[in-house]
């Protein structure tokens, strides 16, 4: 990510996400995203956040990432995050979401992982690194 703030790096990871057409109206998800965060930030400590919103916008749950290596401002205490993990998710999904976000905070939690996340030098060896983590831990 090059964004400075969190608004910034919402609006940059929202617009990785319209890419496939699987995300209606982006701007109108970023909103929501921003305003469930405000209602209740998302940061979950370890520089890691989960920002998310249920949505109309999507008919399957939709997942960006975005890394920062210097961080983004997140969370009421000036913590930084530098994994970032929007999701949209439709209204009636709330169960897999559930086991979406419960997936990935298991994935994070482990030190060794976020490691090799924060070490990958490309978005296909992010995600390679993403998957051999979900493997270990299962």
């Amino acid at each position: 990510l090059r964004a400075r703030t969190r608004e910034e790096a919402l609006r940059e990871i929202v617009a990785t996400m319209q890419g496939d057409g699987k995300v209606m109206e982006p701007d109108k998800l970023l909103a929501q995203v921003i305003a469930r965060e405000e209602a209740h930030s998302t940061f979950m400590g370890r520089g890691v956040a989960f920002p998310h919103a249920r949505s109309t916008l999507v008919t399957q749950i939709v997942l960006g990432i975005g890394r920062s290596r210097d961080g983004v401002p997140f969370g009421g205490g000036g913590e930084l995050a530098h994994l970032l993990f929007v999701i949209a998710v439709p209204q009636q999904m709330v169960t897999d979401y559930l086991v979406c976000v419960g997936a990935l905070a298991r994935l994070v939690r482990d030190d060794e992982t976020r490691a090799a996340l924060d070490e990958a030098t490309t978005p296909a060896e992010f995600v390679e690194r993403l998957r051999v983590g979900s493997l270990l831990l299962e």
